[in-house]
Order: C-alpha cells, then sequence, then structure tokens
C-alpha cells in the first residue's frame, strides 16, 4: 500500500515539474497565505501581554504544532475529502475496478507538492518558538510524538469528511468545518474557547490531542478547566482510536456505495 501512494505520488510529482514557474508560485503564495494567520497573533500580543494566560511564545508553540501536524495531514491525505467531485464525475468508479486500494488512490490523488510552503511556514513558525521557550529536556520528548499524533488525527478527520460524502455529496463544506476548522481551532489555546466546546474537541472529536494537551505536559501548564492530568499522555490513544473509527467509516462507505449517482 505504501509502495503504491509513493509511487502514484511520484508521478503526480514528475507531472506538476513539468511546469516548474507555477508549482514555485504555488509553494510561495501558499507560505505567504498562511503566514497572514502568524500576522493576526502579533496583531493581537501588540495589544495584550498574554492570551488566556500564554505568552506570545507559547502561542506561536501552538501555531506551530498545529500547523505542522495540520499541513502534514493535508499533504499526505487530504485529497480525500474531495470524494464528491470523482463521485459526480464518474472517476472514483474506475478507481475502485484498479488493482489498488481506492483509498490511496484518493490520497494521492493529484498530490499537491505546492502545500509544502504551508509545512515549511509551520515548520519555521515552531522552530522560531522553540528557541524562545528553552524547554526542559524531560519534557521535549512528546512534541515529535504530539506531531505525529496530530498528523494522524487531522488524516482521520479528512477521512471522515471523505466517508461522509458517500451519504452527501454535497458534503465536503460540512467536512471542511471540522478540518479546516479544526485546523484553526487549535492554533490559539483552548482556554480561549468556552468550556463545553473544549469537553467536546476532547471526548468527542479529539482535535484537543493534536496539541493543546500534549502542550501542557510541554510547557508544564495547569489545566485551566481542570481536565484529568492523564489526558496530556492520552494523544496516541486518540489518535488509534479516531484513526480506527475513520477507517470503518471508509470501509463502510466504500461497501454501500452503487455506483455513481447513488
Amino acid at each position: 500500500m505504501t509502495r503504491t501512494y509513493l509511487l502514484l505520488a511520484w508521478t503526480w510529482l514528475r507531472a506538476s515539474a513539468q511546469y516548474p514557474a507555477p508549482l514555485t508560485m504555488m509553494i510561495i503564495g501558499s507560505f505567504v497565505l498562511t503566514a497572514l494567520d502568524v500576522a493576526a497573533i502579533w496583531v493581537i500580543f501588540r495589544h495584550t501581554g498574554t492570551l488566556a494566560g500564554f505568552g506570545l511564545a507559547e502561542v506561536m508553540f501552538l501555531y506551530g504544532t498545529a500547523g505542522v501536524s495540520f499541513a502534514l495531514a493535508d499533504l499526505l491525505f487530504g485529497n480525500v475529502d474531495r470524494l464528491s467531485r470523482h463521485i459526480r464525475a464518474g472517476t472514483f468508479d474506475v478507481m475502485l475496478i484498479r488493482p489498488a486500494s481506492a483509498f490511496v488512490q484518493m490520497a494521492a490523488d493529484h498530490f499537491g507538492v505546492h502545500r509544502l510552503g504551508r509545512v515549511t511556514q509551520a515548520s519555521v513558525v515552531l522552530g522560531l518558538a522553540l528557541s524562545r521557550l528553552h524547554l526542559e529536556a524531560g519534557r521535549a520528548w512528546m512534541i515529535p510524538l504530539m506531531i505525529v499524533c496530530g498528523t494522524v488525527i487531522f488524516a482521520s478527520v479528512f477521512t471522515l469528511g471523505g466517508a461522509l460524502q458517500f451519504l452527501l455529496t454535497d458534503a465536503p463544506e460540512v467536512a471542511n468545518a471540522f478540518t479546516y476548522g479544526g485546523g484553526t481551532l487549535v492554533q490559539y489555546p483552548l482556554s480561549v474557547y468556552g468550556g463545553e466546546l473544549v469537553r467536546g474537541v476532547t471526548y468527542v472529536l479529539p482535535l484537543a490531542f493534536v496539541n493543546w494537551q500534549p502542550a501542557l505536559f510541554v510547557l508544564d501548564r495547569p489545566d485551566p478547566l481542570g481536565l484529568p492530568y492523564w489526558l496530556r499522555f492520552a494523544a496516541p490513544l486518540a489518535a488509534l482510536l479516531l484513526a480506527a473509527a475513520a477507517a470503518l467509516a471508509w470501509r463502510t462507505g466504500v461497501r454501500r456505495y452503487r455506483s455513481t449517482g447513488s
């Protein structure tokens, strides 16, 4: 499965490389557009010293970890939430009769190397934040783990959004509220939101485990809402459970799919 994905992605990369100037412009454009989010945070801190008790470097850390995780998931699996386009065009039927996983074909379809601009921008912000935080070595080990788990969580949300489109072919807008909307949500301290929303993204759709709960451990911060301490180490479990749910939803959608127009 991995080999098939790499071969398909490489094919799209070679196709994109035939037009280097537009490709370069798209990468730069992606970098600049996502940098506007950082500019918004800078504007906020021009008027206040903290945001929900978190300093600029800490908010940049949250932004960077969320941004890298989301950008990697979008780069590798973001095309899955465009399933409805293939259903309407009839091209998903073609994927089903090929000797390769339909999910892998969807994920690698039109592999967008231009999204590397988003990955680069978030990585730069994360690096700058880490240089200012001077974290303890005994806590920094959590950072790569939270990025991996965050990537799995976002990839699972993309997959759930794609699976929903087997039932509702006009569902991309609904799915985007959880994918791109969720990516924006976790760029800030969750303590700026209401308690019910925070509990929802902790116990229902576990976006809090992308960076918020692990970050509380990394930054040695108490949970503003008083949630259990063990949740800071539950990101792998949350990622595993959500990935299993996404896989089940995708398989169920494929089994119930009855071809274009159904």
